[in-house]
């Protein structure tokens, strides 16, 4: 599985990140990945080689390339309870720093790297992220409707922009919650400004799980939830031979909680 460092030139520099993406000679359908507050690291670089073997070319930048390049500050192997507020008091400032005109600044310079890949094909693109990078996934989207046609977040803060943000969605979105971060009412709320704004969207709370339970170097990882993390992103990504941009409709007819534009919609 080919893996590459790359540069991504921005309006304030140069960003680094890496990209995994079949060994095949062929062009791939491009997925711009964001990372968990904790940013860059071998989990990161395993979700995007495991993304990619299911024939993706996957960009993770690093989020906070301002302050140095990845890791931005040192991160023990495993980020138990005992550690996990010492270093999210060294990374607080660089996610406070990463403000929304950065995010969208910085989003207009991965996508048009991303896009400009000779490994890529042509047509949108999908974008994923966890935590704080799902919120930045949806702003991307948001941001980008010609450009991105399906985004998935994970236990990220995805209601913080509200109706404003959802209005703008074009992309097909999946939204898989932390039961310990959302109530089944706060679940209805999001659900009903998503209904309001016309997105296709499927969003749910995955049982047993607490913030971050994607990540198999913390303690709120859970093996189960995150089997339901790829049940439910690779049908959202899933291509199709009659669909020669890369993106296809979802062929899971079990995917929960649909949207104004259910599950069969085909990505244009």
């Amino acid at each position: 599985m080919p893996t590459k460092t790359l540069h991504i030139p921005t309006a304030d520099g140069r960003a680094d990140a890496f990209a995994a993406f079949p060994d095949g000679g062929e062009r791939y359908p491009g997925v711009l990945m964001y990372a968990d507050g904790f940013g860059i690291r071998p989990v990161l670089r395993e979700l995007a080689h495991e993304l990619a073997e299911h024939g993706y070319y996957v960009l993770v930048p690093n989020l906070f390339y301002r302050h140095g390049p990845a890791p931005v500050i040192e991160l023990p192997e495993y980020i138990g309870e005992e550690v996990r507020s010492a270093v999210f008091g060294r990374l607080m400032p660089l996610i406070e720093a990463h403000t929304a005109e950065r995010v969208l600044s910085d989003a207009d310079a991965y996508l048009g790297f991303l896009t400009t890949r000779p490994e890529v094909g042509a047509g949108p693109v999908a974008v994923t992220g966890y935590c704080i990078g799902g919120l930045l996934a949806m702003r991307t989207a948001a941001a980008h409707p010609g450009r991105v046609a399906a985004v998935a977040a994970f236990h990220g803060p995805v209601g913080v922009d509200g109706p404003d943000l959802f209005a703008k969605l074009t992309a097909r979105v999946h939204l898989g919650h932390a039961e310990g971060d959302m109530t089944p009412e706060a679940l209805g709320e999001l659900n009903q400004a998503l209904d309001a704004a016309g997105v296709d969207y499927t969003s749910e709370i995955y049982p047993d799980t607490v913030h971050g339970f994607t990540m198999s170097d913390t303690d709120a990882f859970n093996p189960s939830a995150m089997q339901r993390h790829w049940d439910r992103l690779l049908p959202l990504l899933d291509r199709t031979p009659a669909d020669t941009r890369g993106f296809g409709p979802s062929t899971d007819p079990d995917l929960p909680g649909s949207g104004a534009g259910g599950n069969d919609r085909r990505f244009g």
